[in-house]
C-alpha cells in the first residue's frame, strides 16, 4: 500500500500565514470596546452537567505519527513494512510498543490506546494535512461543502464550518467566570501553527480559543521537520559546521537551541507594556469602558462586571512573572523542570499542568515534527520518540501524584498515521547541506492511534486491531467524531446539547458516539 501522494507534501499543504496578535481579539485592543465584554460573552451563565473530567489536555502530534513506530508495531511483517526498530514489552501481557518508548511501555496499565481511529472522507481528503487537520480538530468526518484540501486553509464566503473541539468544550462545559482564565488555551508555537479546524466556526467568536506563542523563534529553512526545538529535517551530522550560506553550513538557530519559554507577549494584542506599570490608570480606563457601555444602553451585557474585569486583568498578569502566573515556569523546582524535560515539548506539558491547576477547561499542546517523510528512523530514534516518552511519562506521573489525573482527561494523537510501506519521499532527494535523505513513511489517514488517560478512562485497554501490515482497521474502528464525543461525555456534556448559529438554526453538538470500550 502506498500513500495517495508518494512525492510528499506540496507547498500548499504546509501553509505559512501571517501571524495574528496573541490575544486573538480581532484587532480590538484591551482598552478599546470589547475586551471584558468578549470575556463575558464567552462564558455561559448556566452550569454545564459535569462528568468525571474537570479539564482536558489535548496533545496534538502535528504531522501524523507513525502507528508502526509508536503503539502498533508489526515485528513479524517484512522489513519494508516493520521498519528498523524492535519492540518493547509493556505492562500488558502480549502488548508491545516501539522499543524507543520504554517509559510509556512501563506505564501502559495507566492509559488506554485506541489503535483504529480513521478518516472516512474521500481518499483525496484523508491523506493530506490540511483536510485531516480540519477533520480531527473539529471532530467531523467530512469537509465543509465546496472545500478542498487547498481551500480549507483560507477564509471563504458562505462556508459552514464546524466548531473546533475546543470551542465545543467551551460551549458545552463552560469555565466558571470566577476562574479568571479563558476556557481553552492553545500552546506553544502559534506562529507556525495556523491549522484549519482551530476556530469556533458556527458557534461564533465568543467560544474561540486563546492561542499563546511561548516558544523561541524558529529560524530553520524547513520548519516542518522533526527537531522538538527547531522542527527541521535538515539536521547537521557535523556539529562543527558554522552558520552561514556555504554548501555545508548550518543556519543560525541559536534561538531555538535555547528552548526556554518566554511569557505571553501581550503587546501584540494592542497593549503596550508601559501601560501595565500603572494598574490604577488601567482600572480607570476599564471603568471608562463600562461607562461607555452604560451610556449605550447595553449595561446588561456586563452583569458581573467585577468578575470580567478581573479576568481581563488576569490576561495582563500572564505577561508578568509571578507565582500566580501559570505561564511562569520559574516557579517550579529544578526537580520538576528536569522531570518533564527542559526542551520545548517538556515545557509545554508543564505549562499545561499549571493551566489545569489554574482552572482552564481545555489545553491543547501542539507538538510539531511528526511529518517524517524522510530521515524517519534517524529522527524518530534521536528526537521524537525519546522526547515524547519522557515528557508524557513525566506529565502522567505528576498529574497522578498531585491527585489531578482522576479529573484531567489526557488525549494524544495526530491528524493521520503513516503508510505501511517505507519509501523515499523523492529518489536522491537532498537537504540544504547536500545530504541524501533516507527513507520514511508518508501520509496515511486510513488508520492512526490515539492515547487516552485519566478522568474515567479505563486504563490498560488496547482497543481496535489493524491488519498484518498496519494499514487498515480489522473490525471496530472510530472516527474523529467519536473521539470528540468521548471528550464531551467525559466532561459531562449532555448528548442532547444543541447550539444555534447566527440565523437561529439549531445543531446537535455531538456528531459521533463515545468510544464505549475505553470509558
Amino acid at each position: 500500500m502506498t500513500a495517495k501522494s508518494p512525492a510528499g507534501c506540496c507547498p500548499g499543504d504546509h501553509p505559512r500565514l501571517p501571524r495574528r496578535g496573541v490575544l486573538q481579539l480581532g484587532g480590538v485592543g484591551l482598552l478599546g470596546l470589547g475586551m471584558a465584554d468578549l470575556l463575558r460573552l464567552r462564558a455561559e451563565g448556566a452550569a454545564a452537567p459535569r462528568g468525571r473530567a474537570k479539564s482536558v489536555v489535548f496533545i496534538f502530534q502535528s504531522g501524523g505519527p507513525s502507528q508502526h513506530e509508536t503503539f502498533d508495531p508489526k515485528p513479524d511483517a517484512p522489513v519494508g513494512i516493520r521498519g528498523e526498530y524492535s519492540v518493547t514489552q509493556t505492562q500488558l501481557p502480549g502488548v508491545n510498543f516501539c522499543e524507543y518508548l520504554p517509559r510509556l511501555a512501563a506505564r501502559a496499565d495507566r492509559f488506554s490506546i485506541v489503535r483504529t481511529l480513521h478518516h472516512t472522507a474521500d481518499r483525496v481528503f484523508r491523506n493530506e494535512h490540511n483536510s485531516c487537520h480540519y477533520l480531527l480538530l473539529t471532530g467531523t468526518t467530512e469537509l465543509p461543502v465546496g472545500d478542498t484540501n487547498a481551500t480549507i486553509t483560507n477564509p471563504r464566503s458562505g462556508r459552514v464550518e464546524w466548531p473546533s473541539i475546543g470551542s465545543q468544550v467551551a460551549y458545552g462545559a463552560p469555565v466558571d467566570p470566577a476562574v479568571g482564565w479563558p476556557a481553552v488555551v492553545e500552546i506553544s508555537r502559534m506562529n507556525l501553527m495556523k491549522y484549519p479546524g482551530r476556530g469556533p466556526g458556527l458557534l461564533g467568536a465568543r467560544y474561540d480559543r486563546w492561542g499563546v506563542d511561548l516558544a523561541p523563534v524558529c529560524r530553520a529553512p524547513d520548519a516542518a521537520g522533526s527537531c522538538p526545538n527547531c522542527f527541521s529535517h535538515d539536521d547537521p551530522n557535523d556539529p562543527a559546521r558554522a552558520a552561514g550560506p556555504g554548501p555545508k553550513a548550518w543556519w543560525d538557530n541559536s534561538s531555538c537551541r535555547d528552548a526556554a519559554f518566554h511569557l505571553p507577549a501581550l503587546t501584540e494584542g494592542g497593549v503596550a507594556i508601559p501601560q501595565l506599570d500603572n494598574r490604577f490608570a488601567l482600572l480607570s480606563q476599564l471603568d471608562g469602558l463600562r461607562r461607555t457601555v452604560d451610556q449605550a444602553g447595553t449595561a446588561g451585557l456586563l452583569d458581573g462586571w467585577d468578575i470580567y474585569r478581573q479576568q481581563a486583568l488576569r490576561l495582563l498578569v500572564a505577561s508578568q512573572p509571578g507565582r500566580g502566573n501559570p505561564f511562569d515556569l520559574s516557579q517550579e523546582t529544578d526537580a520538576v523542570r528536569d522531570r518533564y524535560g527542559r526542551e520545548e515539548w517538556g515545557q509545554g506539558f508543564l505549562t499545561a499542568r499549571r493551566l489545569v491547576e489554574a482552572g482552564v477547561r481545555m489545553v491543547q499542546i501542539n507538538l510539531r515534527g511528526w511529518d517524517t517523510h524522510q530521515n524517519a528512523f534517524r529522527d524518530l530514534k534521536g528526537k521524537l520518540l525519546p522526547s515524547i516518552d519522557r515528557c508524557l511519562s513525566g506529565f502522567l506521573d505528576d498529574l497522578e501524584e498531585r491527585g489531578l489525573l482522576d479529573e484531567t482527561l489526557v488525549v494524544m494523537c495526530g491528524e493521520m498515521g503513516r503508510t505501511p510501506r517505507i519509501s523515499p519521499i523523492a529518489a536522491g532527494g537532498k537537504n540544504a547541506s547536500g545530504e541524501v535523505f533516507t527513507d520514511g513513511r508518508h501520509h496515511w489517514g486510513d488508520v492512526f492511534p490515539c492515547l487516552l488517560a485519566g478522568a474515567g478512562i479505563r486504563p490498560g485497554q488496547i482497543v481496535g486491531q489493524t491488519d498484518p501490515q498496519g494499514g487498515v482497521p480489522v473490525g471496530d474502528a472510530w472516527t474523529p467524531a467519536d473521539l470528540a464525543a468521548t471528550i464531551l461525555q467525559q466532561l459531562g456534556v449532555d448528548p442532547a446539547t444543541e447550539f444555534h448559529d447566527a440565523t437561529g438554526r439549531p445543531y446537535r453538538l455531538y456528531l459521533g458516539r463515545p468510544i464505549a470500550e475505553v470509558v
